[in-house]
């Protein structure tokens, strides 16, 4: 039987707190298919990346597309997680061949880039805190230092034999109408649940499950329910318009040897092929 990944919001019904809670098993295991991680320490935090920009996004903008990018110690280690409205996730990872593992010490960055109600881009960088657990923190200080949202994010992925077994993570946010006796309670419960990652090893992080640990005793009400999917948005017609971008001698240098022009997706893999009378047809448009 195909997995297929969800996201669950809920809110608590005294309006004291939002829950999101994803299952991206199944969108972790293709993005990491179709990328160059040689090491599970690059894999983990690259499904820790993909996961965090999903459940960020379903917090703040469910209907836009956000970024998240992670730069390491390493000026050349790069990764990046694409999220989109319709549930699909597609991730990048740029490191050298050489590489092992991707620090974030003093010099680990996480950028978060969306799309607002009316069409522009809202941007925030952060520094990853000195000694973060992982991409959890990362995310965790984002929401607090540009968003100004008290919010505690625990994601994670189990892997087996090397492979991803099983992804997921949730998000708690505190809301204005939150009252000392609820906060209390909820701090001591998600202490528990700091770490997921035992959790999806034994196959207790769905997103229901999720919901029902985080918000016990507590009544709540789901607000939504979205599928989570691998999925890329390139396609023919996007790449070319961005050859017939190109200035026009950068496009008569790709026809010089008399070959069609092949073109291969970062994200997917997937490639494309332009003949030499495409490429033509380009700079009559140019």
């Amino acid at each position: 039987m195909l997995h297929t990944d969800n996201v669950l919001r809920a809110i608590t019904d005294d309006g004291a707190f939002r829950v999101i809670a994803a299952d991206t098993t199944a969108t972790v295991r293709q993005a990491l298919e179709v990328q160059h991680a040689e090491t599970l320490d690059l894999k983990r935090t690259f499904a820790d990346l993909l996961t965090g920009a999903i459940l960020v996004r379903e917090s703040m903008a469910p209907d836009y597309r956000l970024q998240a990018i992670l730069q390491g110690d390493n000026p050349k280690a790069r990764m990046v997680a694409d999220t989109h409205a319709d549930g699909s996730a597609r991730g990048l990872i740029q490191v050298p061949s050489d590489l092992k593992e991707m620090p974030l010490g003093e010099r680990g960055l996480l950028q978060i880039a969306r799309t607002l109600h009316n069409g522009s881009l809202h941007q925030g960088v952060v520094r990853v805190p000195p000694g973060a657990k992982g991409m959890s923190s990362a995310f965790m200080a984002y929401m607090q230092e540009s968003e100004q949202t008290l919010t505690m994010i625990a994601i994670g992925c189990h892997f087996a034999n090397g492979s991803v077994a099983a992804a997921g993570g949730y998000m708690v946010q505190l809301l204005p109408e939150v009252a000392e006796g609820p906060l209390m309670v909820m701090t001591e419960r998600l202490k528990d649940f700091e770490d997921i990652v035992p959790l999806l090893a034994r196959g207790a992080a769905s997103p229901e499950e999720l919901l029902k640990e985080t918000l016990y005793g507590m009544p709540y009400t789901k607000v939504g329910d979205r599928e989570v999917k691998f999925a890329c948005q390139c396609s023919a017609d996007r790449l070319a318009i961005s050859l017939a971008s190109l200035p026009r001698n950068d496009i008569e240098s790709l026809m010089e040897d008399g070959k069609p022009l092949e073109i291969e997706c970062d994200y997917c893999r997937k490639k494309y092929e332009f003949t030499v009378q495409q490429l033509r047809s380009l700079l009559d448009k140019n």
